[in-house]
């Protein structure tokens, strides 16, 4: 890895410690890698007080700890709590003007993203938040061509809890006797009829797949979610809200061949972890001839992809352990930002050149100052 440093601003803790302390969930949700990033950094031998030498700065700002009783984050206030933090580093350090921020980057992992909503209209109609315009955003979304995706964005797996996960492996003489498994909604409450949810993905998967024999899904949540997934051969992760969700990474840790339904996903590292010979990928438009896709892949083809799913060093680049260790999802993001210094001298505003981002866009309630 290249010598990299990074400078973490110290923040008021209503922009996270205070934030998290209100609602311990935010720990161990999908989205927390917010939080654990964060941690990880104030003890990364890449950290340093010296903002003078800082290749990078990074703003630790919780935006998903304000839960509702299902453990949802208010994606309402997130882009007024990004927006005051912005608005608090540019104010009481020098850094952020120099730059517009374009030497910050900020970890957004939510559904779309910097465009901070679940539901993609929505998402698309705001935007990335103008602020985060020259930053480099950190995030799980990825999607060509979307809205919410800018180039030079770092993709990255979602948190999964790792002492989960090692408590729920079976022996790898285990027989994979399911053919595909699925445990997840397919419709949404609001649409029930499965044309919005999932862009009607999950609902015509389940109207035509529901009764194969081959096809294990259910909308349960067992408690042995993870042990039958190490009993399948595929496991089924198609996009619902979003493209992105923990499934993935669930697949690939435990074996399982992912049966990925999401056009034109970007997955985590993909430029670092060889996705195209552990996965299958499987069109939208074509997901009513799922079963033919799946029963034409080779023995030779599955045995191939469950070589590649076996390799230790691809599922510790995965996932985010308490004690972090070199090639593990915390050091694949540092490698991923190392790659991108040393910055141009040319992001770098002259003296008296005004500000090139827009500090009024946005919605009214983006500019009211964050407190708890």
């Amino acid at each position: 890895m290249k010598r990299m440093k990074v400078y973490v601003y110290d923040m008021p803790g209503k922009f996270n410690k205070r934030v998290a302390q209100r609602d311990m969930r935010c720990l161990m949700h999908m989205f927390s890698i917010e939080i654990h990033m964060h941690l990880f950094l104030l003890s990364s031998s890449v950290r340093t007080l010296n903002p003078e030498e800082a290749d990078w700065f990074y703003t630790p700002v919780y935006t998903n700890c304000d839960l509702t009783s299902f453990g949802l984050p208010f994606v309402k206030y997130m882009p007024r709590m990004m927006y005051s933090a912005i608005n608090h580093i540019s104010t009481h350090w020098p850094y952020w003007n120099r730059t517009d921020g374009a030497d910050h980057f900020f970890v957004v992992p939510h559904d779309f993203g910097a465009c901070f909503h679940y539901h993609e209209r929505e998402a698309i109609a705001r935007g990335i938040l103008p602020l985060l315009e020259r930053a480099t955003l950190v995030q799980t979304f990825g999607q060509l061509n979307h809205t919410c995706f800018k180039e030079g964005s770092i993709v990255i797996p979602p948190y999964v809890s790792y002492k989960r996960i090692l408590s729920h492996i079976l022996p790898s003489s285990t027989p994979r006797s399911t053919f595909l498994y699925f445990r997840g909604a397919f419709y949404d409450v609001d649409g029930p009829q499965g044309d919005y949810y999932a862009r009607g993905v999950r609902a015509t998967i389940w109207e035509k797949y529901r009764n194969h024999s081959l096809f294990d899904m259910s909308s349960d949540h067992p408690t042995t979610y993870y042990e039958e997934m190490q009993r399948s051969i595929f496991c089924l992760c198609p996009l619902g809200w979003a493209p992105w969700s923990p499934r993935i990474v669930e697949a690939v840790v435990f074996g399982c061949i992912p049966v990925i339904i999401a056009d034109d996903i970007v997955l985590p590292f993909s430029n670092m972890l060889p996705w195209d010979d552990m996965v299958v990928f499987v069109r939208e438009k074509e997901v009513d001839k799922l079963e033919e896709v799946l029963t034409s892949i080779t023995i030779e083809e599955v045995r191939r992809k469950q070589r590649t799913l076996s390799d230790p060093a691809i599922k510790k680049a995965l996932l985010y352990p308490r004690k972090s260790a070199p090639g593990d999802g915390f050091h694949q993001v540092l490698l991923a930002l190392s790659e991108k210094v040393p910055h141009s001298s040319s992001m770098y505003r002259r003296p008296g050149q005004a500000s090139t981002l827009n500090w009024t866009a946005g919605s009214s309630t983006d500019f009211i100052p964050w407190e708890i």
